[in-house]
């Protein structure tokens, strides 16, 4: 029998974050595993991708997204990440962060690259990595604030080493890299060559203060780095999928060619409704989501320190990793599904996000929900107190 499943699926597995999400469904229980961000979209948002509707955006776009998208996320660029990108030339609107970060890596990746990537991990980026047939190389980072060597991550760099991937704000660990982690990534990546990938979706949940860093603008990075964002997470449009990268030209280029193969364009409707939001939404809309989003995570870490398990309180975007240690069971899975049975709330098992043998200590949790269902949440961690 010559006909044989692909062999780049052997080492894929479904999203961790998926099943958990099905086991919750079939529990009945609060899901607080998958990021869906089931929050009010802002009226703009719906009014404009409506009023495209009606205009006639239905059929497809330019490859690399409409011009109203791409000149809105430049100006945005520039005036929020300091990026001066060229709407023409070097922005890709894809079905998402995420199919942003697999045509990034498609388009620019050889197979037998190393990549190197910071753990915890966002299980997507390690799964389009394999997806290619790169080699991920991880750097761990330590809880509970994530930090990590320079000088471990110094030693991953080998001839075969291509990329850096940077998430931050992070997912599934809520760290937000400091000036001082992006300048010592950039000098290696300069050193060595290297791009880097920098995920930033969660770019406007940040914390107790802090402010956004785009390594792209640091000294010598604009053309060697491919910064990826999108809307989802800000918009509560999970399901729209619009995301983007911005790059030099060049590379910019092959990612869109490769977005053209892959998805032929992003929805063109909501493409109008992204634009309309970037352009109307006033700075106090984010202002007020991070501030709404901080009272969350307080509220939410202080009902799990109180029943005894342990949170790595975020920096940023809206997860919490949490030592379930004590909760019965041998692996994270285990213990998320003793946690579903106990008191019906689902988490992310903390393999997904690890290679190593930490990973059955943690559970991923979000607080991107509705302030009833986070009230729920904690008054259901009280039972475990």
């Amino acid at each position: 029998m010559k006909r044989t499943g692909n062999r780049r699926m052997a080492q894929l597995a479904p999203s961790e974050i998926r099943a958990m999400t099905q086991a919750c469904l079939q529990a009945k229980g609060l899901n607080m595993a998958q990021g869906v961000c089931d929050t009010p979209v802002p009226p703009p948002v719906m009014a404009g991708a409506k009023r495209a509707m009606d205009q006639g955006y239905n059929t497809y776009t330019r490859f690399d997204g409409l011009a109203e998208l791409r000149q809105a996320l430049a100006g945005k660029l520039a005036r929020y990440n300091g990026i001066h990108a060229d709407p023409e030339t070097q922005i890709t609107v894809s079905a998402g962060a995420t199919g942003s970060f697999h045509c990034a890596c498609a388009a620019l990746l050889n197979p037998g690259d190393e990549v190197i990537l910071f753990e915890p991990y966002y299980q997507y980026h390690l799964t389009a990595l394999q997806s290619v047939e790169a080699v991920p190389v991880v750097v761990r980072m330590q809880a509970p604030d994530w930090t990590f060597s320079c000088d471990e991550l110094a030693q991953k760099i080998t001839e075969r080493t291509r990329a850096i991937i940077v998430n931050s704000p992070g997912n599934p660990s809520g760290k937000v890299f400091s000036r001082a982690e992006l300048e010592g990534i950039a000098e290696l990546a300069i050193h060595h060559d290297l791009f880097v990938f920098t995920d930033e979706i969660y770019e406007y949940f940040l914390y107790d203060g802090r402010r956004h860093l785009s390594i792209a603008t640091l000294p010598d990075m604009a053309e060697r780095t491919i910064t990826i964002g999108g809307y989802s997470k800000t918009f509560s449009i999970t399901g729209w999928r619009i995301g983007y990268s911005v790059a030099a030209e060049r590379w910019a280029h092959a990612i869109g060619v490769m977005n053209d193969l892959l998805y032929v364009c992003a929805p063109a409707p909501l493409q109008m409704g992204v634009a309309a939001g970037i352009t109307e939404l006033p700075d106090s809309f984010y202002q007020q989501m991070a501030q709404d989003f901080q009272r969350k995570r307080d509220r939410f870490c202080a009902a799990l320190t109180k029943a005894g398990l342990t949170p790595s309180v975020p920096q940023g975007a809206y997860y919490v990793l949490t030592d379930v240690s004590r909760i019965p069971g041998s692996t994270g899975k285990e213990r998320a599904m003793t946690l579903l049975r106990q008191i019906g709330v689902a988490g992310v098992p903390g393999e997904a996000f690890m290679s190593g043998p930490d990973g059955a200590r943690f559970l991923r949790f979000s607080y991107a929900k509705g302030e009833a269902d986070v009230d729920e949440a904690c008054r259901r961690f009280g039972r475990l107190g």
